[in-house]
Formats: structure tokens, sequence, C-alpha cells
């Protein structure tokens, strides 16, 4: 990991890292509600039942947040992942009813929440770009 990675990378991975720990004890109605708002996104999130759905967001969640936080997992890989967990985030976001104004980008009150996740797109671009533009440079 490149020292200036460590700042992007410290501050995602705790807050992620954080979030999976906290959903490890999400049962009943607070499961159904994280579950239902994925499936409302992705549909085919309906076949996994909302305790396995939540159990295995929980364990993605932390191994993300421990990959950014370990200084051995390479900026590229830990990048990938993060873009992938932001990108997941921003589908959420636009497809989840009363999150946007309509016909629009622009997040309601109810949206914001989810539509700064797209920082984390941009946080995962960020590593990849850069790991793959420093290989180049050194070759």
């Amino acid at each position: 990991m490149k020292l200036t990675h460590a700042p992007l990378r410290v501050s995602i991975g705790a807050f992620i890292l954080n979030s999976g720990l906290g959903k490890r004890t999400l049962e009943g109605e607070a499961a159904e509600a994280v579950h239902g708002m994925a499936v409302g996104a992705i549909p085919q999130l309906g076949q996994v039942e909302p305790a396995r759905f939540v159990r295995l967001l929980s364990r993605g969640e932390v191994a993300l947040g421990a990959a950014l936080l370990t200084p051995f997992v390479p900026s590229l890989l830990a990048g990938l992942g993060l873009t992938a967990f932001g990108a997941g985030l921003v589908q959420l976001y636009l497809r989840t009813p009363g999150l946007r104004e309509p016909n629009s980008l622009k997040p309601t009150q109810a949206g914001i929440g989810l539509a700064k996740d797209v920082w984390l797109v941009g946080a995962g671009l960020t590593l990849v770009l850069d790991s793959l533009t420093h290989r180049r440079r050194c070759r």
C-alpha cells in the first residue's frame, strides 16, 4: 500500500468495517427492512432469506473493511472491491422509489443518505487508477 493511500483506506475501511459489525446482530424486522430495500433495487435478492442476506452483507462489509485496513492487501484489489460495493449502493439509490426527485438524479431528503455513497465509487476508482498508472510509470 502506498503511504498516500493510507488516509483514504483507513477512513473508509473503518467506516465499512463498523457498518458490517453492526449488521451482525440484525434480526427480525430490521433484517427484513434491509433485505426489502435491497430487493427493491435487485429483485433477484428476493430468493435469499432476509436473515441470510443480512448475514452475508455483514460478512462482505467486514471483509471489505478489513481488506482496506490491511496494508499488505494491494490497493488495486481493495479499490476493485470498494468500487463494486459503492456501485451496488449507487444502484440501490437509483432504483429505489422516492430517493430521487422525478426525472432527476437529484436526491430527495430521504435519498441523501444513499446518494452520498457515490464517493465510495470515486474512492475505489482512485485506488484502481492510481495503482494501474503507477505500474506503468515504474516500467
